[in-house]
This record gives structure tokens, sequence and C-alpha cells, in this order.
């Protein structure tokens, strides 16, 4: 191993190879749009056949993913999967399961505790409902950007002009016939979700299925929020009403808990 300069650099062997897949992994993760394979090559400064090669190994390791079209690039699940199995995240987990379970047993839905990751939602925490007709969560599933309540209540928090950009870099996709496509009425659908602090998926993502979702507001790691998923046939008003309710309640301990996880 090389030694550490008084500026916390290493010095000793290099590797360029891992140099330029680390460099193409940062550059995916800071752009705000999915990126091309040219486009990445003029970023960076490579050439096209280096660009190929780096991309292709990463896509085999699953680093990096692609569009349905296979042109644009974005972050694979094994980074967020590597960046999330660490202790660090285990400890997580452990601080919030149990106020996880409790929204569950309250609820009698399946209950997940979820964060905005390199714009797609991925799931931190599950409590899956009893039930045999439920609607099943694991850990570590990555979601759509824009997917129902969880993608409304995060994005509600940021910064409008981010959202726009989203929406003009990733489109607003037709999940299901009630999915909202109009970008005027989704930014609408936000600035509700921001006023009221809760959002609700009425068959957007998922035919058949309701969500409601509440931001916890967390001041360290990444944007999170909380919610409840079922069947629309056993999610009616009453019911959806109840679980903001408690939902909302448990926010602030979930914050707590999550803000002293991340504080290593």
């Amino acid at each position: 191993m090389g030694k550490t300069t008084a500026n916390g650099k290493l010095t000793g062997y290099k590797a360029p190879a891992v140099h330029r897949a680390f460099e193409l992994l940062r550059t995916v993760a800071q752009s705000r749009k999915s990126l091309s394979l040219t486009e990445l090559s003029i970023q960076l400064g490579y050439s096209k056949s280096t660009t190929h090669g780096l991309v292709h190994a990463l896509l085999r390791e699953g680093a990096l993913a692609q569009d349905p079209d296979g042109h644009k690039l974005y972050l694979g699940p094994a980074v967020v999967d590597l960046a999330f199995s660490s202790w660090n995240y285990l400890k997580l987990v452990e601080s919030v399961q149990a106020p996880i379970d409790e929204l569950r047993n309250q609820i009698k839905e399946t209950v997940v505790l979820g964060a905005l990751i390199c714009n797609r939602i991925m799931i931190l925490a599950a409590a899956e409902s009893t039930d045999p007709l439920k609607i099943s969560a694991s850990p570590g599933t990555v979601l759509p950007l824009f997917a129902g309540a969880s993608g409304k209540v995060l994005l509600a928090d940021q910064d409008v002009e981010n959202v726009k950009q989203l929406i003009r870099d990733h489109g607003l996709p037709r999940h299901t016939p009630r999915s909202i496509v109009d970008e005027e009425i989704y930014l609408a659908e936000l600035e509700a979700v921001r006023e009221k602090g809760f959002s609700v998926d009425d068959g957007e993502y998922l035919t058949g299925v309701r969500a409601a979702a509440v931001a916890l507001h967390n001041l360290k790691g990444p944007p999170m929020g909380v919610w409840t998923v079922g069947l629309s046939s056993k999610m009616v008003d009453e019911k959806i009403e109840g679980a903001i309710s408690v939902m909302r309640a448990m926010a602030e301990k979930l914050c707590e808990k999550l803000d002293k996880s991340f504080a290593f």
C-alpha cells in the first residue's frame, strides 16, 4: 500500500483503469440528466473505445444501468447496494425497524422507509403486512423516481427548478392509466403535497394499489420518507387518513433515530 502525504493523498501504485472507472461513475452521478456514451466520452476526454470498454464492464457489474432504449446511462443498483451494505446501513436499519414494525401493527398494512438516492427511490427498511393479501416490499429494492406517493412526497421537498429538470430529463412515465403525465398537473400536485405534508397514490404506480406517504425531513443522510401501501379494496379513505395520522406522529421519532445513526 502507498503512504499518506500531508494533504491526505496516497502515494505509490496507481491503477489508471480504476481511476477512470470511478471518474466515469462520478460524472454519471453528478450529471443532472442521463448521459449517452458519446456525451460521457466528451465530458471525460476519453476516446470512444476506452469509454465503451469502461461502460460495458460497469454495466456487467451492475454499477451502471441503461434506459430501455439502451442509449442513456445512469448509476446502477450495485453502487447503491455497496453504499448501504456496510455496518452503517445495518445500524441504520436496526435503529428504525422497531418503529416501522409498530407502524405496520397500527395500520395493518405494509409500511416502508425509503430514500431518494441518485434520482431513484431505494427501500431501506420495511415491515410487511401479516395479511396474505398484501403488497410485498424488500430492503434494497429500487423504485422509479416518479413512483406514486413515495416519489411525490420526496420530490415535493426538492427545488421546483430541479424537479422540472428531472421531468425534462426522464419524462413522466405512464405506469398505469391513472399516472400523472402532464408536467403542470404534476407540479401542482407537488405543491399540494408541500402544503398538506403528505401524498396519496390512488393506482398511479400500480393498478389496484393505494399508498400514502409522509416525508421525514431528516437533517442527515438523503431525503427520506415513510409510506404504507395496500390493495385499493382495503385502503379505503378512512384507513388512508388514519395511516397518515399515525405516520406523521411517528415521523419525529424516526428522524431522531436516523440522525443519530448517521452521526458516525
